[in-house]
Parts: C-alpha cells; structure tokens; sequence
C-alpha cells in the first residue's frame, strides 16, 4: 500500500487536507480474477459503497470495482456541504414539475441528509460534522428571492430552520462586506468527506460485499439475460449492474456520457486562522449565489476551506493556489496572503438541468449520476434507493428517474467545447 504522504491520484492533481486528516485508510485488493455475482457495480464513491452494502446486508451477493482508491473521486475530495433540498431551491422546482412533485423531492432530500447522519452514527464513523450553512448573495437584486425561499421554506415545505440575514447580520456572521444578504439554515451543516468515504467502505466490506480498488471497467456489455463488465484483471458477469462513476464515466458508456458531464473543480485550504476570530465566528459552511459557486467554510482545526475555482476541460491548472487565494482575498482581504497549505481538485459530475440522472441505460444496467455539486447527500442515499429498488422494498428512485434531464447538446465530439463556452459565458455574467 502507498503511504498518505506519497499517494497522488492519477485522476485528480494535489494532495487533500482530507487525505491528512483521516487517520488511517485501508487499501483493498484488485480483482484477481473473474467472477459472477448477483450486482455487479462500478464506481467506489458514495453511490456505489451504499448500495453494495445494502445489498450485501440482505444477503444479495455484490462484486464493486473502483478505478483508483476508494476516495479518489468526488466523494473523498469535495467541499463536504450537505445543503438542504435539491440544487434548485424548491420554489423553482415547483415552477418547474409542480407543488407535489417538488415537495416529494424535498422531503426525499430531508430523508437523506437524516440518513447520512444515522448511518455515520449507527455505524461510528467520526465525520466531524459542524452544524449550519448560509447562502449568501453577491448581487443586490436578488434580495427579494432570499426573503423569499425562507418564508416558503417553513410555509410550504415544512421546513423551519432558514431565515432571511439582511445585510448587516450577511457581513456580521460572514467577517465580510462582501455580501449583501443571505438565508441561515440551521437544519443541515457540513462534514469530513473522505472519512465518510473511509468509513463507509468498511461497513459494505464487513457486510459481505466484494468491494475492489485499482480495478478499472474497461467495456460493458448485455446478452443472454445477463450483464458482464470486463477489466484487465478478468470478467464480471451478474444478472444487474449499477454504473455510478458520476463525472469519472469516460468512454465507458455513451448514454450516461451524454448525459453527465464532468467540469473539474478546486479546493485551498489555509494555514488555521486563528489570529481572526470574526471570519465564520458562528462555524457554519457558506455557498454563494454565483453561477459558479464559491464555497467555504472554517475545519475543526481552525482552517479556511475555500472553493470555486473551475475549469470546464479535461486539463488541471498550473497553479490551483494562486487562483484560490485570489478569491478568498476578494471576501476577506486580510487573508490576501495566508499561506495555502494544501490545494486539490477533481471532477464534478453535472447535468444540463442539475438534476440527478438516473437511467436504465441497458436491460439490467442502471446509471446514477450527475449530481451537480449536491451530492453529499444525494449520492449516498441514491445508493440506498437502487439497493431497495432492487430488493423491491421502495419505488422512491422513480422520484429522480421521472425528471427530465436532456442530453448535452453536440455529439461525443462537441459537447465538451459547448460546454466550455456556455459556462465561461454564465462565468463572465458572474463577474459583470
């Protein structure tokens, strides 16, 4: 096993803060060998790790292979905020599907932010979760909104725990002028990703799953009434499969590669910022109104986790940390040279909608995807959800299969050059 200190993953650039301080992290063999199983699943992440427990748990027999290590994805490297609700806040989904439709999927959300919590109890996994969460706005107009989403929050979707911040209660939990107002939500918080990650690939082990590392899917094919997933290391052939590979899909296969695009996003974390107690006195993680989302908040230890930097191709920038520490000095100027201790990225799976994506992509073979930048929550509970559908104890995964989430436009060959120009262009509406 490669130490902590010397691992790099080949897929994303940069050591995380995570990968420091998650105490220790089994390694898992490759697949040594083919195999038959009755769920075959590809991808380690949140997805894939819960459903192969669920199923492991009833007595299913389950073969999971992931790429890389468990946590080189999304899961172990993202911002570790567990939000409330969809990516749309749910009055624009109402617009959207309607008020039943809508409040179905928030409640569906609640449900997994409550188990997420339950689970890392019940199975004492430390996730160092820190309550509470602001979405703040950068722009003046938007205040109308924000007073808003509260009041309909707790009115209509039985959801007490936001309330409007004006301006001056914005900046005084902030330790910033930079933003005008916001929402404060007291039903949610954030939390250690990796050792979530950690933690959960040891209970679906224990619960008598093959889980798999370094064992990388190099074709799925269907016929005869089964499926087999081919690797370098042999055959896998089971009577369903799950493909939860999010924004780390590749060529594997088409119909979730049209589907789910991967944008790559980055994470600083500082030096502890002891010496200023006003910035985030109150602990909570903050998200903000750009399309491009910047996102923060304080660790245990007393550091600033700042995100926000993207890049809408396959290639990593030069330097992560020039780029972090040029926004963070635009909210909290006195932080303008704080030393960046660690700088990391990887890739977020996205949809046109922002709308989770799941799909029977052949007979027997479900994709789940695309969660947007939501998916703290939403990828381990899909996980749970396509385990009961398989076990025929819950249709809730209906929820996210009946939403409409169109293909990228372009074909294999343009999708990513549009994609680029789309998002520069709502980038340069953020600036402007």
């Amino acid at each position: 096993m490669a130490s902590q200190e010397a691992w790099q993953s080949p897929i994303a650039p940069g050591i995380s803060l995570y990968q420091e301080t998650a105490g220790e992290r089994p390694s898992y063999p490759s697949l040594d060998g083919s195999r038959t199983c009755d769920v075959a699943i590809v991808g380690g992440g949140y997805t894939g790790l819960q459903a192969a427990y669920y199923l492991a748990k009833a007595g299913v027999s389950v073969v999971l292979i992931e790429a890389c290590r468990f946590g080189d994805g999304a899961s172990g490297r993202n911002g570790g905020q567990l939000g409330t609700g969809q990516r749309w806040w749910p009055e624009e989904m109402e617009e959207k599907i309607g008020y039943e439709r809508s409040k179905a999927l928030f409640d569906l959300a609640e449900a997994a932010k409550r188990h997420l919590l339950d689970f890392a109890m019940d199975h004492q996994i430390d996730i160092d979760f820190m309550p509470g969460q602001m979405n703040v706005s950068h722009k003046v107009g938007y205040q109308r909104a924000y007073h808003a989403n509260a009041e309909i929050a707790a009115s209509r979707y039985d959801y007490p725990h936001l309330r409007f911040m004006d301006r001056e209660e914005t900046q005084q939990r902030l330790g910033s002028n930079r933003y005008l107002c916001g929402v404060r939500d007291t039903g949610t918080g954030h939390i250690h990703p990796l050792k979530l990650l950690i933690g959960l690939a040891r209970v679906a082990a224990n619960a008598g799953a093959g889980i798999f590392e370094m064992t990388k899917a190099t074709a799925i094919r269907q016929g005869g009434g089964k499926v087999t997933i081919e690797t370098p290391q042999g055959q896998i052939v089971s009577s369903k499969a799950l493909i939860a590979c999010n924004g780390y899909i590749g060529n594997l296969e088409p119909v979730t590669a049209s589907h789910v695009m991967p944008i790559r996003s980055f994470i600083g974390a500082t030096a502890p910022i002891t010496g200023h107690p006003d910035v985030l006195a109150g602990g909570e993680a903050v998200a903000d109104s750009r399309f491009v989302v910047r996102y923060f908040r304080k660790t245990k230890d007393g550091r600033l986790l700042f995100g926000g930097r993207e890049a809408y191709t396959a290639d990593n920038p030069r330097d992560i940390t020039q780029h972090i520490r040029r926004q963070i000095a635009e909210i909290y100027p006195t932080l303008g040279n704080i030393e960046i201790t660690h700088a990391w990225g990887g890739s977020v799976g996205i949809t046109m909608p922002r709308q989770p994506f799941v799909r029977d992509v052949m007979p027997g073979v479900t994709s789940i995807g695309g969660y947007s930048g939501h998916g703290v929550m939403l990828a381990n509970y899909c996980g749970k959800l396509y385990a009961e559908t398989v076990l025929g104890k819950s249709a809730d995964l209906e929820l996210f299969r009946a939403l409409d989430v169109p293909a990228f436009p372009g074909g294999a060959a343009m999708r990513a050059p549009l994609l680029f120009l789309a998002l520069s262009w709502f980038a340069l509406r953020d600036r402007f």
